[in-house]
């Protein structure tokens, strides 16, 4: 399989549960500076022109939660074998793309909702705000000890860890919140975080 990403984004995630699952694939770095995201090559493989993008034998996947439920049915250990556990996983995961994402993507994507150069700036400034607040409801609401949903590691934790790995450069003290940070430590100590590490997808 090839993996469409570019470093530091939403797109490391599949890199780390795929080094989680033992499933082999190869990184293929879509570079942003040269905006190669917008170019016929790229957008052959995701007309929506974003990472990640993961080429399967069967065809491309996009969009992460999508991507990462498919790595799963090749790694079942991945999803609580609980169901209520499972939907508070995925309840993460949906909070994470729907909510605390667009709070980060409001500083450098906001001509995704708007036009005006004023109301970039607004969008710019309401960051540390949102996130901060994101990373409020995360640690008053899940044990975080050391995982999200606490001893069991599932798909809910390459998301979180590559999410909050914004907040500093968000404008946010992440100090303010101590389970996050054991969290984001525990994370980092894995084979599959210290992988993608090695390979310069995450600092």
């Amino acid at each position: 399989m090839d993996l469409f990403y570019a470093p530091e984004t939403i797109s490391v995630v599949v890199a780390i549960t795929l080094e989680e699952a033992g499933i082999s694939y190869t990184p293929r770095r879509v570079d942003f500076a040269s905006a190669e995201q917008a170019q016929a090559p790229y957008l052959s493989v995701n007309p929506k022109g974003r990472v990640p993008a993961l080429v399967t034998d069967f065809g491309a996947l996009t969009e992460t939660g999508a991507i990462l439920d498919y790595i799963a049915t090749m790694s079942p250990a991945l999803i609580p074998d609980d169901p209520f556990e499972a939907a508070r996983m995925r309840e993460v995961m949906y909070y994470l793309a729907s909510t605390m994402h667009i709070a980060h993507a409001h500083k450098l994507r906001g001509s995704r909702w708007a036009d005006r150069a004023e109301s970039f700036a607004d969008m710019r400034a309401k960051v540390p705000q949102t996130f901060a607040a994101s990373c409020a409801y995360l640690e008053s609401t899940y044990p975080l000890d050391p995982y999200v949903l606490g001893s069991e590691f599932s798909l809910a934790d390459p998301y979180l860890f590559v999410i909050a790995s914004w907040g500093v450069g968000d404008g946010v003290d992440m100090s303010a919140y101590p389970k996050l940070e054991a969290f984001a430590q525990a994370m980092r100590s894995r084979p599959s975080v210290q992988s993608v590490i090695s390979k310069g997808m995450i600092k």
